[in-house]
């Protein structure tokens, strides 16, 4: 009798185990790192100064990451930034960025109007693995992105 006992409570720790497994709940997928960096177009027009990024989660309407740094005075690439595993296969972002420019007026360290300080956003989208994106100097192409940095 205490064999038979044995086995059964053998056999229950091994349904018992293959329940949990079967009912866990599967991982989240890891994010995906995102390395950005600006050309050395950027350099005559912006070098030494102030430049702020920010990854911005379309679908959530929110930043979900920053960082800050400078231009390069000299020789490219004029900028770059890793952010560790902030992208999420399915989900659609932009990188907004803006170079503290103050062309013709402005405030120092304040986010000014397009004319004023550049600003570009950049849409990353269909996001299955480690993104590395470099982006050329266009003032053609800029759009407003300051209220991520608020």
């Amino acid at each position: 009798m205490t064999r038979f006992i044995s086995v059964a409570k053998g056999a229950s720790y091994a349904i018992t185990a293959a329940l949990l497994i079967a009912a866990a709940p599967a991982l989240a997928n890891e994010g995906h790192d995102l390395t950005f960096a600006g050309d050395g177009t950027f350099v005559a027009p912006h070098g030494g100064q102030a430049i702020e990024v920010a990854v911005f989660d379309v679908t959530a309407g929110e930043v979900v990451a920053t960082d800050a740094g400078h231009v390069a005075p000299e020789e490219g690439p004029a900028f770059s930034f890793t952010f560790a595993e902030v992208l999420e296969e399915g989900k659609l972002y932009d990188v907004h960025y803006w170079i503290d420019s103050n062309f013709g007026s402005g405030s120092e360290g304040s986010c000014d109007p397009v004319n004023v300080d550049h600003q570009w956003r950049v849409a990353l989208t269909d996001v299955t693995e480690p993104v590395s994106l470099e982006v050329a100097h266009d003032p053609a192409e800029q759009a407003p992105v300051c209220t991520s940095f608020e």
